[in-house]
This record gives structure tokens, sequence and C-alpha cells, in this order.
């Protein structure tokens, strides 16, 4: 897996970086066919913003959230990508019966 951390407008410090990494290393443990992560870090006034974009097989995952405090943006947006991961993964699985042994009637 390999991250990216851009930073407009804030400088990317080590704790800021090194929690960002933590809460990236979760997702995984969801979906192992993740290649790439690409966060972005904003400050635009007084809003934080963080937004991520996961390249997966086969698509391209993107949240984004905004917060009074850096460290809630992050946690905000590491939660709707976890629900987005999932939601592909379940979509990758196959529920159909293909297999099953269906009588001729």
């Amino acid at each position: 897996m390999q991250l990216n951390l851009t930073g407009h407008h804030i400088d990317i410090t080590p704790p800021l970086r090194e929690y960002v990494t933590s809460k990236m290393s979760r997702i995984q443990q969801h979906f192992e066919q993740i290649s790439r992560i690409h966060c972005i870090l904003t400050v635009e006034k007084l809003q934080h913003k963080a937004e991520a974009t996961i390249d997966v097989r086969g698509a391209k995952v993107y949240a984004d959230a905004t917060a009074d405090d850096m460290y809630a943006a992050i946690d905000s947006m590491t939660d709707k990508i976890n629900r987005r991961i999932r939601r592909h993964k379940e979509k990758q699985t196959d529920h159909h019966a293909r297999d099953s042994n269906k009588r001729d009637i």
C-alpha cells in the first residue's frame, strides 16, 4: 500500500502523518486489494478538510470531511471511506447461485 499525503496551506507534521497512517492502515484490514491512497489535508479559514482517494482493483473510492479540528476531520473521513470500501467489497462478491444443484421440474 502506497500512501501519499499532501497538505494545502498546512504543514504535515510527523504526528499528523503518523495519525493518518494509522487510520489508513485500519482500512487495509477490511480490504486487502488497496494499491494506492492519496490523502489531502486542507485548511481554509477556520475549516479543516480531509479528503482521500483510494485506488482499489476495479474502482476508485473517494471521501471527504470537514470539521473545526484536523483530527476530527480525519476521523470522519476515515469512517466514510471505511463504509464505502465495505460497500465496494460487498459488490465484488458473487451472490448468484451458479453451482447449486437445481432440479428441472
